[in-house]
């Protein structure tokens, strides 16, 4: 059984930092792609980064290129999300998602992702 477990997040102002790690159990990361997806209330499941393990590359979307680094430990199954100079639109649950056998077209695709962690909440105030 596949599970991953999101930690970190929580309240932060404007301006602050975060941080978010997601722990896999159940399968290597060999040849998957790990990613962080974030939903804000009403809105849309949306990319945020993901490290594509074929390649080693790393992908950010453009609303947090610049200020959220995301990194990865093979060897340990873990990814953590670095989110720096927050504003109040990056507010939304934070989940972490791995994939298998993706190619790279569709890596912010939400449904493309077959394991998903619960999420944690992510805050950003005044």
């Amino acid at each position: 059984q596949v599970t991953l477990v999101e930690s970190g997040g929580g309240l932060a102002q404007i301006g602050g930092s975060l941080r978010v790690s997601c722990a896999v159990s159940g399968r290597t990361l060999d040849g998957s792609v790990m990613a962080w997806f974030r939903q804000a209330p009403g809105e849309e499941r949306e990319f945020v980064a993901a490290i594509r393990y074929s390649g080693n590359r790393i992908y950010y979307a453009d609303s947090v290129k610049g200020r959220f680094i995301m990194s990865g430990d093979k060897a340990k199954s873990t990814v953590s999300l670095q989110m720096n100079t927050l504003k109040p639109e990056d507010t939304a649950v934070y989940y972490c998602a791995l994939g298998v056998n993706m190619i790279l077209s569709s890596i912010r695709i939400p449904a493309q992702y077959k394991y998903w962690g619960q999420g944690t909440q992510v805050t950003v105030s005044s």
